[in-house]
């Protein structure tokens, strides 16, 4: 261990020994920098990305899968998709909207709500209103779904715009680019 009365020692060289003498090794003398950290980030952000890309993908065809399972098809007197089996959100609108007008008809006009307890019709009207808030379920499920997938889209691009940034800022910590501002 050099002294302070070493003239041999330079002072640069007693700062890079520890209490002991030793001299740090390179994997502590390296300081993570803003360009690292950024990194760090931007692969989070990245892996993020990932999970809810997988996740929307999942969910949609899960619930798909279960609505397809169903055996539903779109009523002939549909505006849209008549015929067609009800295994996605359009359909299912389609499907909810026929099912309003049929309940509208079956309770002349009235809502579940709006009809008497005695009315032979009621129990049509909420069987009705409960397929349709069925329907509605799966159609915003598949909103939430396309929400996550969209979301882990974006999320992966400001990971790769974060990545890019994390080069310059280790370039310019380095020195071999101006640092902007």
């Amino acid at each position: 261990m050099a002294s302070d009365s070493d003239p041999a020692v330079p002072p640069a060289a007693e700062a890079q020994t520890d209490d002991a003498g030793h001299e740090p090794s390179a994997k502590h003398a390296k300081k993570k920098g803003p360009g690292s950290l950024l990194r760090i980030l931007s692969w989070v952000v990245i892996g993020a990305g990932a999970v809810l890309i997988v996740a929307g993908v999942v969910t949609w065809f899960t619930v798909q899968s279960q609505l397809s399972d169903e055996n539903i098809t779109v009523s002939e007197d549909a505006e849209r998709f008549a015929g067609d089996k009800v295994d996605g959100p359009l359909t299912a609108y389609s499907e909810a909207e026929v099912i309003q007008k049929h309940a509208l008809e079956a309770g002349n006009g009235k809502t579940y709500a709006e009809l008497d307890r005695e009315d032979p019709a009621r129990d049509t009207v909420m069987t009705a209103s409960f397929l349709r808030t069925s329907l509605f379920t799966s159609i915003v499920s598949f909103g939430v779904a396309a929400f996550a997938f969209g979301m882990g889209l974006l999320m992966i691009l400001i990971g790769y715009i974060l990545m890019r940034l994390s080069r310059l800022v280790v370039e310019a910590e380095r020195g071999a680019v101006p640092a902007v501002t």
